[in-house]
């Protein structure tokens, strides 16, 4: 029963992917799904497809997905290219290209044990005060 998915060596530096992965954590899967679906962001396709495979691993463990949310997400530094390239007065300078690591893990979403339908009553409770006699 694998609910998690694993995004490796996402050509991302990890701040910015984070800042994506903030809006989807502890959303349900159609609420993170809509949220990924119109933010205007380099990383939301990819988180997409990422939530997508989460969700694939969990149908296969036989849960549906109306009845999952976002219980993880995590960004962690990966590799790191270096490219050079020349500056000023005959220098030459590294550049880093940081990659990310996104993990990323559903649970199914918890019911009350008492979830029974209430019907918005209250309880009377009584106000008077006793009087001493």
């Amino acid at each position: 029963m694998h609910m998690k998915a694993l995004l490796k060596n996402y050509h991302q530096s990890p701040r910015k992917v984070r800042l994506v992965a903030d809006m989807i954590r502890g959303k349900s899967v159609s609420d993170a799904r809509a949220a990924l679906l119109y933010l205007p962001k380099k990383s939301a396709p990819a988180l997409g497809k990422l939530l997508d495979s989460a969700v694939a691993n969990a149908r296969s463990g036989g849960h549906a997905a109306e009845g999952l949310f976002v219980k993880t997400i995590t960004v962690d530094k990966g590799a790191v290219m270096r490219r050079y390239r020349p500056f000023a007065r005959g220098r030459s300078g590294t550049l880093h290209k940081t990659m990310s690591i996104v993990r990323l893990g559903l649970a199914p979403i918890e019911r009350p044990a008492n979830s029974k339908q209430r019907t918005g009553k209250k309880k009377a409770v009584s106000r008077t005060k006793k009087i001493a006699a």
